[in-house]
């Protein structure tokens, strides 16, 4: 499992810790590069958001995380210039079916073969805990450690990249 590496900085957002990481380096152009930076800070903030709803409010909790593990996916589909991004661009949109393979083609990649259960699980918080309302909190509470890991492995990832 990837090692946890945000930590809470000043006024208690969260921050990335450099830490060396067994990524080889991700070769991105500009434009990519770009897109994948202006994703990982969307789910930065909405696993911040997620987190700090889990007590109070875990149908609202799920969904924050659900989309923290969106756009990591689709950070990880820009910075590794995967086909699946580019098929979104000339869609204009991404669908449900594009972030699955996103992160099937990311893992293959990257050789993380966790990447699709965690991605996996991100989806289940969407269905069950927001659209279906069913999970706990507790349930969410040990579901977001996976959205963690793949926000975790997409920042490692443009680190390395950029």
């Amino acid at each position: 499992m990837v090692e946890r590496h945000l930590v809470r900085g000043a006024g208690g957002a969260l921050a990335a810790e450099h830490a060396e990481s067994p990524l080889a380096r991700v070769d991105v152009s500009a434009q990519s590069g770009a897109e994948a930076g202006r994703h990982l800070q969307l789910a930065l903030k909405f696993l911040e958001e997620g987190e700090a709803l889990i007590e109070k409010d875990p149908v609202q909790a799920s969904e924050k995380l659900y989309k923290a593990a969106e756009e990591a996916v689709k950070a990880l589909a820009a910075a590794l210039e995967l086909p699946e991004a580019r098929e979104a661009a000339e869609r204009g949109r991404w669908s449900s079916q594009l972030l699955f393979d996103a992160a099937d083609s990311a893992a293959a990649k990257l050789g993380a073969a966790e990447l699709p259960l965690w991605w996996r699980a991100a989806w289940v918080l969407h269905v069950e805990g927001f659209h279906e309302a069913r999970l706990s909190g507790e349930r969410v509470k040990k579901d977001s450690r996976y959205v963690e890991a793949l926000v975790d492995l997409a920042r490692k990832t443009l680190a390395r990249g950029l």
